[in-house]
């Protein structure tokens, strides 16, 4: 780890407060934690829990799972019942490892199997109380990225006492996703072989019974999985998938990047933006994550809001980006990594109207004109140019250029002519399969198609 005074800096300045505890058994030979928000989630995370205690017991030994029970002052009252069952029902099974007091909890036969299965493995269970009167998650400091923030930095305190030639890992799951039995020992063995500092777990949603659901998040998953193929095929070093439930990474690049953000929504991608400036964000295949689809008001985008909306126009035909924006992009991107360092900006702005006049009008909006002298200025070869450049055009203001070209020359169209019109950029056969009535099959196919990303570690 870090010389113990940038540890102790970023723990004073940046680190959430002592106020809040680690409830939990033995701490020794950690060398890894798992961090798990939960916002009133008894009827979900003890499934969650019951999925990692399916791990082998040499990989559940060395971690500690750290389940963050929030909510914020305002929270009704339900909510801060919901989270004071989960924490006695946490209390038990740290401190007794056995169910007779979860008689006055009123569980069903379904929570009996989850909490049987926890208390008979070697899982090592800890909780943050963020919910009781006190102890509730500030409303100016966000929601969920607070929440994680809490038991990620508890983890970095945790973990800094172990040896110096330990692998030390952090890593992110949500209380409603679920995870295979090499969920543990795949995400280390990535990070053992790989040489990497961030890694990211293959995911698949949950698929919901009901046709409106299932419309909905196959419609959300492949939006999802296209922006990221359109950035890989551009050359982008931020094409990776932002989802909170699918993070790893060393306590190392944690505290470099000053650790997670506050933010109520959001938190996962501008997490991994800062993360992806100290190397490369590489994709774990070695095993899978499964997040839910549940339609969610909680936060104003993410997952559960993606459903929902598209749940409410759902008689109205999902669109993608025109792959016209990734060519531009891709375009851009190339130009920069070849020739850039010897032109100023002016002359870039040029070829930049050359390209596409909205990637010229967007770098004058965004002050490229003054921002390129100051890249220039500090950097001694091309390389260190290189990497300036991608710090200041990085995922947000990739993001932002994608937006800003397609509300302004390019507008979404059909799933179907997007996928395909990507697929002939790539010279890629197009399936005679692949309609739109068949989402599901497009949904395969472009799973199929992010196994072979150039950004992956193939575990």
């Amino acid at each position: 780890m870090k010389k113990a005074s940038l540890l102790n800096d970023y723990l004073t300045k940046y680190g959430a407060s002592l106020k809040w505890k680690l409830c939990s058994g033995p701490l020794e030979d950690i060398q890894q934690a798992l961090v798990i928000p939960a916002y009133a989630e008894w009827e979900m995370l003890f499934e969650t829990l019951a999925s990692v205690a399916d791990n082998p017991a040499s990989s559940l030994d060395r971690t500690l799972i750290i389940c963050v029970i929030n909510n914020k002052e305002d929270a009704s009252e339900s909510i801060r019942d919901n989270n004071s069952k989960t924490m006695r029902t946490l209390d038990t099974l740290i401190k007794q490892r056995f169910l007779d007091s979860f008689n006055s909890l009123n569980i069903d036969n379904s929570d009996d199997h989850s909490l049987r299965k926890i208390a008979s493995s070697r899982i090592r269970l800890g909780y943050i109380d963020a919910s009781s009167p006190g102890l509730e998650i500030p409303g100016n400091e966000g929601g969920v990225g607070m929440a994680r923030k809490i038991g990620m930095d508890m983890a970095l305190r945790l973990l800094r006492n172990s040896e110096d030639n330990e692998l030390r890992l952090i890593l992110s799951l949500d209380a409603d996703t679920r995870v295979r039995p090499d969920y543990l020992p795949e995400i280390r063995k990535a990070f053992s072989q790989g040489k990497m500092s961030t890694g990211i777990v293959s995911y698949e949603h949950q698929m919901p019974s009901d046709v409106v659901g299932l419309y909905a998040i196959c419609a959300y998953e492949i939006f999802l999985r296209y922006w990221v193929w359109g950035l890989n095929y551009a050359g982008s070093p931020y094409a990776f998938h932002s989802i909170g439930s699918t993070i790893a990474t060393t306590t190392e690049a944690y505290l470099s990047v000053r650790g997670m953000n506050r933010r109520e929504a959001g938190e996962d991608f501008y997490f991994l933006n800062k993360l992806a400036k100290i190397g490369p964000v590489r994709t774990i295949t070695g095993t899978t994550v499964y997040p839910s689809a549940r339609i969610s008001k909680r936060v104003p985008f993410g997952t559960g809001a993606a459903v929902e909306k598209i749940t409410s126009y759902r008689d109205q035909e999902y669109e993608l980006y025109d792959p016209g924006v990734f060519v531009i992009l891709k375009m851009w991107l190339e130009y920069m990594q070849r020739t850039s360092y010897s032109c100023n900006a002016e002359q870039i702005l040029v070829k930049a109207r050359s390209i596409h006049h909205g990637l010229e009008n967007f770098l004058i909006s965004r002050k490229f004109i003054s921002v390129w002298p100051k890249i220039q200025s500090n950097v001694k070869n091309f390389r260190a140019c290189e990497r300036q450049f991608h710090n200041w055009f990085d995922g947000f203001e990739t993001l932002k250029l994608i937006n800003d070209l397609t509300r302004k020359y390019f507008p979404k169209i059909g799933v179907i002519p997007a996928v395909r019109r990507m697929m002939s950029l790539q010279n890629i056969e197009f399936p005679a399969n692949l309609t739109i009535e068949h989402q599901g099959d497009v949904l395969k196919y472009l799973r199929s198609q992010s196994m072979t990303s150039r950004s992956h570690y193939q575990g």
